[in-house]
């Protein structure tokens, strides 16, 4: 599956793309979806913020398919969650953490990200030699511009690390032309929010129930991809639209 900034820049839509934008107001908020790759004669180490973590999960559960693996981590929400194992549960502060560490599939890790729609995937586990490493941490709310990095700073990206050898798996999330044969590449963006739409339709069906009706939202605006790829910049910028 692609990430969900190439289906934004090629005009695709899906829930995924919604469940990211869903927690953003109006605003500008910069250095987001941050993602850093380098390529050492067809090995890849790729580094990311946390946005990426549900997705390079799935590809690389996808990789595994029916063979089984030894996953750990947890899965992290503000919200009671059940249907699922975990070998225990530990709450501090309104945030639930549930812990995993047991032999799991790569079509059963696929199936618990379609179950639990509400919570961060901070899972880690290997293909082969392959690895994914991934915090087993909240990651840092939306925020605006108090959330970027000082001028001269270099960007700290190190939530989620890939090692992999899978040209097509790291072209999922390195999909430029500018970058088909790149050595090192970091790419960021910055999310516009110009406007959070909320038809009538909408309203009547969550009444009074605010949380619904902010995640429900229609949020629309721009995306600015910068990139740095063996030294060179460039930048691209789409206007999107996430939807409920």
């Amino acid at each position: 599956m692609d990430c969900f900034i190439k289906k934004l820049f090629e005009g695709n839509k899906d829930d995924l793309i919604h469940q990211q934008f869903q927690k953003f107001s109006k605003g500008k908020f910069e250095n987001r979806a941050m993602i850093r790759v380098k390529n050492s004669g067809g090995k890849y180490t790729l580094t990311s913020s946390a946005e990426y973590a549900k997705e390079l999960i799935m590809n690389f559960a996808e990789k595994l398919g029916d063979e089984k693996t030894r996953v750990t981590g947890a899965l992290i929400s503000a919200l009671d969650l059940d249907g699922f194992e975990y070998k225990e549960k530990k709450s501090a502060i309104g945030v639930r953490k549930y812990i995993i560490n047991s032999e799991m599939s790569g079509n059963e890790i696929l199936e618990l990200c379609g179950k639990v729609t509400k919570a961060f995937f901070g899972l880690s586990f290997n293909v082969g030699e392959e690895e994914l490493k991934i915090k087993d941490k909240s990651p840092k709310s939306a925020k605006g511009s108090g959330s970027t990095k000082k001028e001269g700073e270099k960007a700290k990206i190190d939530f989620c690390k890939l090692k992999t050898k899978d040209t097509e798996l790291i072209k999922k999330f390195v999909f430029d032309s500018e970058a088909e044969k790149f050595k090192n590449v970091e790419i960021s963006h910055d999310f516009i929010i110009d406007d959070i739409v909320i038809s009538d339709e909408l309203k009547t069906e969550c009444e009074n129930d605010f949380a619904k009706l902010r995640e429900m939202a229609v949020r629309k605006g721009r995306v600015v991809r910068k990139m740095v790829v063996d030294g060179k910049e460039i930048i691209k910028e789409i206007v999107f639209e996430a939807w409920g």
